[in-house]
């Protein structure tokens, strides 16, 4: 079984049925089988004040400022491995010193907000430094 997102929603391959997120599912559900991980996104990504379980304010608050957090720590840590990737990838020598500052940046940028460990910031960045010398 899988799942794919049409206009927004999700339609799963079973019986073509159109549901929203969070999906449940369970090993009665025909044709499902979990997998390492999980048929389907551990997190569902939209929240309503229905399926909250917080009866605070400042808990609701804090719902929403971290699901914010997580999507924004997300792409910047994506962002970051991507341009990561091309400077791997670039063969000229003086391309890759232009870049490399900004690279290093980023990567202290997410180190600093504990998105990743300073240990690997610091290891990332050598590693890079030694790639961006030996060209």
């Amino acid at each position: 079984m899988y799942f794919c997102i049409r206009n927004g929603n999700i339609v799963s391959s079973f019986n073509g049925e159109i549901t929203k997120w969070p999906v449940r599912l369970s090993a009665r559900t025909p044709g499902f089988h979990p997998g390492k991980r999980g048929s389907i996104p551990l997190r569902a990504t939209t929240f309503n004040k229905k399926n909250k379980m917080a009866n605070h304010k400042s808990a609701l608050k804090r719902i929403r400022s971290n699901e914010k957090r997580r999507v924004l720590n997300r792409y910047q840590h994506k962002t970051t491995r991507n341009a990561i990737k091309k400077l791997r990838e670039i063969t000229d020598a003086k391309e890759a010193q232009k870049m490399l500052p900004s690279v290093i940046s980023m990567i202290d940028k997410l180190a600093k907000k504990n998105v990743i460990h300073s240990n690997k910031a610091g290891n990332l960045k050598a590693n890079l430094t030694k790639h961006v010398a030996a060209l």
